[in-house]
């Protein structure tokens, strides 16, 4: 994923440059030390990276689809010897088929992806795959090579980069030429580092009671899709090259494991569907999919996730009534599950039926009341009926554990509602951070200092958040 290496780098070469901003000694661009990335210093790259991906790709806000990804990639780390380090997993709205490790263990999936996957251990073997490149210090390696960069070089991703914001077609022959000419040799995973994620991936898949022979299964109908039906090469095959060979030392290494048949797990099915209609492009098509399938004897073992989608893509269409239909079927069969209260309360708002929309939410934190996608949707559903009070109530928590932009977007709604202005924009200037936007998060935090619900004790704390914002801005400026 070259947009992807370009970010990476740039970050990299902007994080050397602010050495005297953070009081931290690196190496420069240009150095010829080889000196390896700190944990600390690894963590502020990372999230620095993850901003600005944010900018730049779709990252899925969506609370189901983000708590989904996390625990299935945690049920990974967790089981392993690497529970220790910290991992942040997110999916990219994307229909390409790729997936990538960044510093600081975050590691992302585009939809397309996992559209393409035929079991939950698939989606495993790629997650364990890249959780394999950031254990065995891979990305680590690659910093080495890319302190070697030359300035003009990186200035020259600079500009491919900000090239992209005009002319796609312009930035993106700039960029493949810089980085062919200057970089991709050095920053791409060796065969031997891809040899040793996959050893690494089939042990995390082991210890995590996954099918191993997922992992050689997905790569060769990759391979097998691109030959037979002259398709593109998918993303996850030029950034990570499967070889025959790769394959099938992976298939020798699963046939020593004792792979039993491991059903689909709902969460898996229902969220496949939810992402496909996250990622349709005409409604009336996926309707007439769905249908088809509903109608064919041979489909009827998937019921149950057709039906989630067909009344998921029935809401999208505005058709509520015949998706609350749809939906009935379903709740039949399971009354407690998340996705589907989630769905039924969204009919019913839809519907115009406040009272029962509330009454579903409330009911449902009662049987899940940790659960952050129910709480979101219903504080997100709280605004819309403007009572910004019992947002408040719901959002303030999920402040509390690895918050996401639209929660600090939510906030900021709220807060501003109830006539708390200063309050408002704290939560809008961490909204923008987020989205790499340090300037215009400055910009928010000082007008939070002039409005008259800001307290003392507000004050010393926005104050010190400027403080802190202006050290990452300066060293942006710097690059």
């Amino acid at each position: 994923m070259k947009r992807f290496f370009a970010v990476f780098l740039v970050f990299y070469a902007l994080y050397s440059a602010s050495v005297l901003a953070k009081d931290i000694t690196l190496p420069s661009i240009g150095s010829n030390s080889s000196k390896r990335l700190s944990a600390e210093d690894e963590q502020i790259l990372g999230d620095a990276f993850m901003r600005s991906l944010r900018l730049q790709l779709p990252v899925s806000e969506d609370p189901e689809i983000s708590e989904y990804i996390w625990h299935l990639g945690y049920r990974l780390v967790a089981t392993s010897s690497f529970k220790e380090k910290s991992f942040h997993f997110f999916i990219v709205n994307l229909p390409s088929i790729n997936a990538f490790a960044g510093p600081a263990g975050y590691i992302g999936m585009n939809a397309g992806l996992i559209l393409a996957t035929e079991s939950e251990s698939e989606i495993a073997a790629v997650l364990a795959h890249e959780i394999a490149h950031i254990t065995q210090r891979h990305l680590d390696r690659s910093f080495s090579a890319a302190e070697k960069m030359s300035l003009p070089a990186a200035a020259a991703i600079v500009a491919a980069i900000i090239l992209s914001g005009q002319n796609a077609n312009i930035a993106e022959a700039a960029l493949a030429a810089t980085l062919a000419a200057n970089i991709q040799s050095r920053i791409n995973f060796t065969r031997e580092n891809e040899m040793e994620a996959d050893h690494i991936g089939m042990q995390i898949l082991t210890e995590a009671q996954f099918n191993t022979d997922a992992m050689p299964a997905f790569f060769e109908r990759l391979q097998q899709n691109e030959r037979l039906f002259n398709v593109q090469v998918p993303e996850f095959l030029r950034t990570h090259p499967v070889t025959l060979t790769r394959i099938s030392e992976s298939r020798a290494r699963s046939a020593q494991h004792a792979n039993k048949p491991i059903p689909l797990s709902d969460d898996y099915i229902l969220i496949k569907e939810k992402l496909r209609v996250a990622m349709n492009q005409s409604p009336n098509d996926l309707i007439n999919y769905y249908e088809a399938l509903l109608n064919n004897p041979q489909t009827r073992r998937k019921q149950i996730s057709t039906l989630y989608g067909y009344a998921s893509i029935l809401l999208v269409a505005n058709k509520y009534k015949d998706a609350q239909i749809a939906l009935n079927k379903l709740m039949k069969i399971d009354k407690q599950r998340v996705p589907y209260i989630v769905l039924q309360a969204e009919i019913a708002f839809n519907l115009g039926n406040n009272v029962k929309t509330q009454k579903i939410f409330e009911s449902a934190l009662k049987l899940h009341p940790k659960n952050k996608s129910l709480s979101l949707s219903y504080a997100a559903t709280l605004l819309q009926m403007n009572k910004p009070e019992q947002a408040k109530i719901h959002l303030q928590p999920l402040l509390k554990n690895r918050p996401s932009p639209i929660v600090y977007e939510l906030l900021s709604k709220a807060m501003g509602e109830t006539n708390k202005p200063g309050a408002a924009l704290q939560m809008l200037a961490e909204y923008y951070f987020l989205y790499a936007q340090t300037h215009t998060a400055i910009d928010q935090l000082g007008l939070a200092l002039r409005q008259t619900d800001t307290t003392p004790a507000m004050v010393g704390q926005i104050q010190k958040r400027i403080n802190e914002l202006k050290k990452i801005a300066l060293a942006e400026q710097n690059f």
